[in-house]
């Protein structure tokens, strides 16, 4: 078994959020992802990669703004992470 990795920022810290940013690391190696290498997505929200098998591993830390702060932008703050396991045959 291999692991693979999905990572997503969404707007909000829906489920069901929009997916403006992500990453993916397959341990398998069968894919091969760098930065920028597509427009679109692999899913439009968290919720739909759970739909497909995805399972959340991390979710993001709510931290409420500083006072003054509350219309700043900054980091993606609204990170998942997902993982998969898929089997692979060594040799």
């Amino acid at each position: 078994m291999r692991q693979k990795l999905l990572i997503l920022y969404v707007r909000t810290p829906d489920l069901k959020s929009q997916v403006g940013a992500w990453s993916i690391y397959d341990g398998t190696g069968r894919e091969h992802h760098t930065t920028g290498d597509s427009d679109t997505p692999p899913y439009n929200s968290v919720f739909d990669a759970m739909k497909d098998g995805w399972r959340v591993i991390q979710f993001p830390q709510q931290f409420p703004a500083y006072p003054g702060m509350e219309l700043s932008t900054a980091y993606l703050k609204f990170e998942y992470i997902l993982e998969k396991l898929e089997e692979t045959r060594n040799g």
